[in-house]
């Protein structure tokens, strides 16, 4: 419903108006945003599907430099091992990228958003499951919001949506495996550029084999740290400047593949055959089941598609994944299988032994730079599902950079960017070979498979209702095959596989620790707030003067007035002329729809001239600059108090409140001008004496020591220093 006032309603119309206490008019006009790459011509979804090649592919497409060789650690012992090593690749490839992933996981997207915490969201959504008590009825009624009830006849999903909100233990173990896929999925940001870069440059050995194995990784290091360098540009032009190049990889990579078929042993493609399979378990036994280990990583990047599904679109991913990527790889594999048939010697260095002579440099040139892009493919998607853990909580602030005006979700994080890249140079230097980097990667490759299949199964039973046959199939096969995967590569733990459980370890600490706090400093808030009611009380006890010009104050809280109101009452008893408690509130979808922004609400007595208001963001939605953002907050007032003062016209007389609407429109305007002043609490969070070792460590020096060296509120609220005002309250907790 929109409401449209004149200056002097009709008594007609106003009995006719539906009161929407919090919303402004517009709201209900707009309908589902549809954002990039979700609607267009078949040149602009080629245009992405070409696009995407440069940005999600160059993991998956530089595989063949070191998948076979990490199965064969110690040499190939029987020739048809190699026939049912690659029945293993071909059917890896083709059951969880294309069939899990393209054709089912993508589809399990937040309004365009995909990766683990999309996942996460789009539950969220429909059961409350998040641990931060914020939730409103009115952010139901956002366009985007789109969540539908469980119908009658689909028990299943209500029984299941009752579960999810009645027990704590299902919160807390839905955002644990959350924060874990995050986790690795930052671990897979930091290892694959090592093993890629380090799988290529190794290939000059070939040519030159008086190199060593130090020189090899030295010259690796400055490729790595120009990588890091680059990822400030953005997707948008790296994507661009990239596709060509992977494009032309791809054309390499299935050329020499057929020619390696053609000149040496066609009959390979009898490992389409999965008997193979069966065969080669069979003659290796725990050795076969080992060597899955090395067999896993020619999926290495999957992830990716859907991390990265909010740069591009579903159509795109799966034109460019059918059409280019698998039957470039799989020709790949099938030429080195037919290589090695004759040469089975050669597997420790299988990719480049088996180029031709002529090809070999040009081939060796577009490796190291498809290196670069296998990396830039899991930055990507580490930028972009961090940025959602920032907007949910579950993150310490960090700046976050929108890379693109055209493509919205595509994000640069400086701090987290320079992390990565030294983690990854140390990583190189210290393990030097691929071999160990492998078995570190295989490790976060499947965890975050496992991870998106239990939460892409909650999805099916919670969201899309789908029969429980088909849920069934899908968890049992997808999860089977991941856990048989997982069992094989744990067995390399102790030899480079501890490294991604240390890495998660401790950055799922950090953000275990951050949200945990800020749910608690939530609680204390909400318990100590001041009802709304006893504003006019608080206000003439400590004898408060009105000052010119408007007042922001800033708070998590949707609901009430915060503590550190009456706190900033007693060290300077004054309020401006206009008055907002302001909250920040990021909700479990990708975008809100800029007119959807606000919800306001009369705080006290209108002479006071002080409001309630919630600022509604989407976790993929980019907060304004101080100036637009104050300029559009002001015209929302302005509109509620106009639909405020069609509310309150006398049914009897026709008599309405227009002269003061308009006086204190004017006001407001007034007050714009004599200045803005952002007030925001500087808490000093301590946990309670009684307060177990552990939550005291946890509160008062992890949790402190990241909220004093990581970017400030008003830094990533693009607060001016000279209009912002901080108040100390401390908070026991």
């Amino acid at each position: 419903m929109s409401l449209e006032v004149e200056d002097r309603p009709s008594v007609e119309a106003t009995k006719q108006l539906k009161r929407q206490d919090s919303l402004y008019g517009d709201a209900e006009k707009v309908s589902s945003t549809k954002y990039h790459g979700s609607e267009g011509s078949w040149s602009q979804l080629l245009h992405l599907a070409f696009q995407s090649v440069g940005i999600i592919y160059g993991d998956v497409g530089t595989s063949p430099l070191y998948a076979i060789s990490s199965t064969f650690p110690d040499g190939v012992k029987n020739p048809d091992d190699l026939l049912g090593v690659l029945s293993l690749i071909l059917y890896t490839l083709i059951l969880i990228p294309m069939v899990k992933y393209v054709f089912i996981v993508l589809y399990a997207d937040d309004n365009g958003d995909g990766g683990t915490f999309a996942l996460y969201s789009l539950i969220s959504r429909h059961a409350k499951v998040r641990l931060i008590p914020n939730q409103q009825d009115e952010d139901a009624m956002v366009s985007n919001y789109g969540i539908e009830a469980p119908s009658s006849q689909l028990r299943r999903a209500q029984w299941l949506k009752q579960k999810l909100e009645s027990s704590k233990a299902a919160k807390i173990g839905l955002f644990t495996i959350t924060i874990l896929g995050t986790s690795m999925v930052m671990g897979d940001g930091t290892l694959t550029p090592a093993i890629s870069v380090l799988s290529a440059v190794s290939g000059i050995k070939e040519k030159v084999p008086s190199l060593t194995e130090t020189q090899v990784v030295w010259i690796s290091v400055p490729i790595l740290f120009a990588l890091f360098s680059v990822q400030r540009y953005g997707t948008d032009k790296v994507g661009y400047s990239f596709a060509p190049i992977i494009t032309v990889w791809f054309v390499l990579i299935a050329g020499i593949g057929i020619y390696n078929l053609v000149v040496h042993d066609i009959g390979v493609l009898r490992a389409f055959n999965p008997m193979y399979i069966v065969d080669y378990f069979r003659r290796n036994g725990k050795n076969g089941w080992v060597s899955l280990g090395g067999v896993i990583l020619c999926v290495t990047g999957t992830e990716g598609m859907f991390a990265d599904l909010s740069h591009f679109n579903i159509k795109a991913i799966q034109i460019s994944f059918n059409t280019i990527l698998f039957p470039s790889v799989v020709l790949c594999y099938m030429g080195q299988t037919a290589y090695l048939r004759k040469f089975p010697e050669d597997v420790a260095d299988i990719f480049f032994r088996s180029i031709p002579a002529l090809m070999f440099w040009p081939t060796f040139v577009i490796a190291i730079l498809s290196a670069i892009i296998a990396s830039q493919a899991m930055l990507s998607g580490a930028f972009a599902i961090l940025s959602k853990a920032l907007s949910l909580g579950c993150f310490p602030s960090v700046q976050v950079i929108h890379t693109s005006n055209s493509y919205e979700g595509q994000v640069y994080i400086p701090e987290v960017n320079f992390l990565m890249g030294l983690a990854s140079i140390i990583v190189t230097i210290t393990f030097r070979t691929t071999t160990e980097i492998g078995n570190a990667y295989g490790i976060c490759v499947v965890t975050v498979f496992s991870i998106t299949t239990h939460l892409t199964t909650i999805v099916m039973l919670l969201i899309w209702k789908k029969k429980f046959i088909f849920v069934f199939l899908f968890y049992i096969v997808f999860s089977s095959i991941e856990l048989i995967y997982l069992s094989s590569i744990l067995t390399k733990f102790v030899q480079g596989g501890y490294l991604p459980f240390c890495f998660s370890l401790v950055l799922m600490a950090l953000m275990m620790t951050w949200h945990y706090v800020h749910v608690n400093k939530y609680w204390y808030e909400l318990d100590h707030i001041v009802p709304t009611d006893e504003v006019t009380a608080l206000l003439k006890k400590h004898d408060v003067r009105r000052i010119p010009g408007v007042g922001l104050l800033y708070s998590d809280l949707v609901q009430g007035i915060p503590p550190v109101f009456p706190r900033l009452m007693q060290k300077i008893p004054s309020v401006h002329s206009v008055f907002l408690f302001m909250s920040i509130k990021h909700l479990p979808i990708p975008h809100v729809a800029p007119v959807e922004r606000f919800l306001f609400r009369q705080v006290g007595p209108r002479e006071h001239r002080m409001f309630r208001c919630v600022a509604r963001y989407g976790y993929s939605d980019i907060l304004e600059e101080s100036g637009l953002f104050k300029g559009f907050l002001m015209e929302r007032l302005k509109m509620f108090i106009q639909e405020e003062a069609a509310f309150e016209t006398n049914p009897t007389t026709g008599d309405t409140n227009t002269q003061t609407c308009s006086e204190e429109k004017q006001l407001i305007d007034m007050e714009m001008e004599r200045g803005v002043v952002y007030l925001m609490g500087e808490a000093n969070v301590i946990a309670a004496p009684t307060s177990s070792i552990v939550k005291k460590i946890v509160v008062d020096y992890v949790y402190t020591f990241l909220r004093k060296n990581l970017t400030e509120g008003e830094k990533t609220l693009s607060i001016p220093k000279d209009e912002l005002l901080k108040v100390g309250i401390t908070y026991e907790i």
